[in-house]
């Protein structure tokens, strides 16, 4: 068994094992090294150098003692796969169903969570994408305070977990895309300053330090994130990756990392044949994000659009707060459905300049768009969620959109549990002060902010879905009509055509309703507590939120708070 780390300030580096420290050898450009005949898979080791230590590996593949134990060499070798006849799944066309492992099952494991794939499966999406899986303090986390990037959370399940649950899906026809975060590390465990230049020192974000990507000894930095990148794709057989908070990722270089990353992962989609997909989350605004690297952009599959959620969330909850000021009004809804970005260019009020750019020429399903997630969710001191009403409101166009929809868990049977921000650290600065730092991070947003305590156990435990909701009619109501349009996008190739010129919106402000015309389907939203008549004759009722609907001489009656697809004729 070989092992090696990049130390390049150490003047001596030597790896404890149970039998002991042994030293290892000054290589290349930093790189330190020894083969050891007797470690093999299972064998805890850890790193000193220069005296100082024992530190986990930065490469650590298993952490079975938490972030400050020591690694475990990990043969991926070890798992047999029984996805052999899994071919990949275009992110294209395609619905993704984003969840937190901890809080997806009262369980909270992989194990867990394979046994609800079947209500995926009948739910219709294509796509899990699983929130940050890494080491993190203590045993409860959205997962964002991750160190020790190349393992996976023991809570969880550990690697072989993980790989079961990806199996799972690909043997159910779902894709898994997993967060991962690379602008930052956590605040806890991180032992990566002791080995090199990983992070700049200076502070990149509201979250911690810069990661180094473009100063002195930078590339071996960038390697050990693309690298990463790479491990999830190759080794856990992963669809796609979510790459968290991309604009925080400080990078002057002529090739930016991700352009870098955009490459190697097309070559190993090449290798391994079948597609992968990156999905930027980025509050930019720039089309270059998306825009293919042959085409000078910086070749993301897609992005996530706040800008079509914000607008969604004002029209069906009528919050005009914070950074949603921008996004009052029917008209800005219409623009979000059919130009992808509402900021394009213009004056953002709440960040007191322009900003954006047009995001014209860019297909629709480069552009991930939801109704609700975990950021919208978690980020509301009280964790609320969307109420039914809403929820049915926002579905309707968000899954007959032109963009790629994203779901967030529960979501679809409209959950009350709410979806709280949670941590275990155990330290206690980090611990008593969570409360005040996430108050801090949301000034100005117009909440006044009385959240329950992140470090409780009690944050967690309600924030964890109640399965039981289902046998209740009026979740099942929701969850059907979730199905029904999700089966509807993919029974009328219009709901999911990209090309955003081919998107109209109408909309009438003062009796608050909106149309949005897919070729000759239209999809009709009646905000408003009263039916409304629109001039709409000669078509077809496809699907109604409820009844009753009618047609008549004065054209289709819709009732208030209601949604209706429609075949037009004219």
């Amino acid at each position: 068994m070989r092992f090696d780390v990049w130390a390049p300030r150490a003047t001596t580096v030597e790896i404890e094992l149970p039998e002991g420290r042994r030293p290892l050898r000054a290589g290349k450009d930093g790189w330190w090294g020894a083969e050891v005949a007797e470690a093999g898979h299972g064998t805890p080791y850890s790193f000193v150098l220069d005296g100082d230590g024992p530190y986990p590996d930065p490469r650590s593949r298993r952490q079975p003692e938490g972030i400050f134990g020591p690694s475990m060499v990990y043969d991926h070798a070890h798992y047999t796969w029984s996805d052999h006849d899994w071919t990949g799944r275009d992110l294209r066309g395609s619905v993704i169903y984003e969840l937190h492992i901890g809080a997806f099952t009262p369980d909270g494991t992989f194990a867990s969570a394979i046994e609800r794939l079947d209500h995926l499966v009948e739910l219709g999406v294509d796509f899990v994408e699983v929130m940050p899986i890494v080491p993190v303090p203590g045993g409860r986390n959205w997962g964002y305070d991750g160190v020790d990037l190349y393992a996976v959370n023991e809570t969880y399940g550990g690697p072989d977990g993980f790989k079961s649950f990806v199996d799972a899906c690909h043997g159910k026809g779902l894709g898994v895309v997993l967060d991962v975060v690379y602008n930052h590390l956590g605040p806890s465990g991180n032992f990566l300053h002791p080995f090199g230049p990983y992070l700049t020192g200076t502070q990149g974000s509201y979250w911690g330090e810069a990661v180094n990507l473009d100063g002195p000894q930078s590339d071996e930095v960038r390697r050990y994130f693309i690298e990463n990148a790479l491990q999830w794709l190759r080794d856990y057989h992963v669809d796609g990756l979510r790459l968290d908070a991309v604009h925080a990722l400080h990078d002057r270089r002529a090739t930016h990392l991700l352009a870098e990353l955009s490459a190697e992962v097309d070559a190993l989609s090449c290798a391994l044949g079948r597609p992968l997909s990156l999905i930027a989350e980025s509050d930019l605004n720039d089309p270059r994000m998306v825009t293919p690297l042959e085409a000078g952009g910086l070749g993301m599959t897609a992005q996530w659009n706040d800008d079509v959620h914000h607008a969604l969330h004002c029209a069906v909850s009528g919050e005009n707060h914070g950074y949603y000021g921008d996004f009052a009004g029917l008209e800005s809804l219409a623009k979000a459905l059919t130009s992808g970005f509402v900021h394009d260019g213009g004056y953002s009020t709440f960040r007191g300049r322009s900003h954006g750019a047009s995001a014209r020429g860019v297909p629709g399903h480069r552009f991930v768009c939801c109704l609700q997630n975990h950021d919208q969710i978690g980020n509301r001191p009280a964790g609320d969620r969307l109420p039914m009403t809403a929820l049915k409101l926002g579905a309707g166009l968000l899954l007959a959109s032109p963009y790629t929809p994203m779901l967030f868990m529960g979501e679809e049977w409209g959950a009350r549990s709410p979806f709280l921000f949670f941590s275990d650290h155990v330290e206690p600065s980090l611990r008593e002060g969570e409360s005040v730092r996430r108050a801090r991070e949301f000034e100005g947003f117009g909440y006044d902010w009385d959240a329950p305590d992140p470090s409780s156990e009690e944050a967690f435990q309600r924030s964890k879905l109640d399965w039981s909701e289902l046998k209740d009619e009026e979740h099942w109501t929701l969850l059907s009509w979730y199905r029904d349009l999700i089966a509807l996008r993919k029974a009328f190739p219009e709901l999911a055509d990209p090309r955003l010129d081919r998107v109209r919106v109408e909309v009438g402000p003062l009796d608050r309703w909106l149309i949005l015309w897919r070729g000759s389907l239209c999809v009709i939203v009646n905000f408003c507590p009263d039916s409304v008549t629109l001039p709409l004759r000669g078509g077809t009722v496809i699907l109604a939120a409820d009844e009753p609907v009618s047609a008549g001489p004065k054209g289709l009656l819709v009732p208030g708070q209601s949604v209706v697809i429609y075949r037009s004729v004219i």
